[in-house]
């Protein structure tokens, strides 16, 4: 099933097929099954036989800020109510797997560094543009922050959340987000960083288009010389557990990135530009 963007652009609206499953909305999501987060360009990454051999492996850190720096780095302090603490001491599962929303294991299970412990769409909704709306909203409703939590679609409609401290019904909110926003809308939604070099946790790295991708930077360190690392976090189509990425092209500092010195950020499933940062 492509992601919700693909779909708005083609004037099909995510619910109509999710209720009722009318047989023309079937036919053009077959059409259009390649237009989700897939990138051409990283297509054999996630396809090809690259499955770990013990897709069970598991890690020994509970949150990732348990997760060592690298000699000569030191994460900064933070709030203990910001985003990016938050973000820092997100859980993690002591399985590494990443399943797919039907229970199925993912093909591709080289591109995680450990499994975020929030609970998996049930349906192929919460993908990648969505993990990043879902981590944002979750904080925001976490510090009962109700009146920040809000989403635009790509027609500028916004969704607002007016329920308060209502989980069952905040859960519905959230479906309704991942049915109508997605990575272009969330494109237009946030801010540009013209600085790279001035990335911080919470920012986000986003392609909006059909297809698309997001990325949400999860926690970051810098060293005496003030150069700075961070660490990746992502969902991916179909719709499957949020897991924290690896670094494909820098083994020995994984899962943390260097600002490159080149424009491309290339992470296992997509490869970002510089320009593509985003910021709440």
């Amino acid at each position: 099933m492509p992601c919700a963007d693909a779909m708005l652009l083609y004037g099909i609206r995510p619910y109509k097929y999710l209720i009722h499953g009318m047989k023309i909305i079937i036919i053009l999501l077959a059409i259009l099954s390649s237009a989700g987060c897939k990138q051409p360009n990283s297509q054999a990454l996630s396809t090809e036989a690259k499955s770990n051999t013990d897709q069970h492996s598991t890690t020994d850190y509970k949150t990732i800020q348990e997760i060592p720096t690298p000699s000569g780095y030191a994460r900064g302090s933070t709030n203990t109510g910001s985003f990016e603490y938050w973000l820092r001491t997100l859980p993690l599962k002591e399985d590494k797997t990443v399943y797919l929303y039907n229970g199925m294991v993912k093909p591709n299970q080289s591109a995680q560094f450990a499994v975020i412990d929030i609970d998996r769409s049930k349906t192929d909704l919460q993908q990648c543009a969505d993990v990043v709306m879902r981590l944002r909203a979750e904080y925001l409703f976490s510090q009962q922050l109700y009146d920040s939590i809000r989403f635009m679609d790509y027609n500028n409609k916004w969704y607002n959340w007016k329920e308060g401290n209502n989980r069952p019904a905040f859960d519905m909110y959230l479906q309704e987000v991942f049915g109508w926003c997605g990575s272009a809308s969330l494109e237009k939604q946030l801010r540009p960083v013209n600085n790279f070099e001035s990335i911080k946790p919470g920012d986000v790295l986003i392609k909006g288009g059909f297809p698309g991708h997001a990325v949400i930077v999860a926690d970051m360190a810098i060293n005496n010389s003030g150069e700075k690392i961070f660490m990746l976090v992502q969902g991916y189509q179909p719709a499957q557990d949020v897991h924290l990425l690896i670094n494909p092209t820098e083994e020995s500092l994984s899962p943390w990135y260097s600002i490159p010195n080149i424009n491309e950020i290339i992470t296992p499933e997509w490869t970002f530009t510089k320009q593509q940062l985003r910021r709440w």
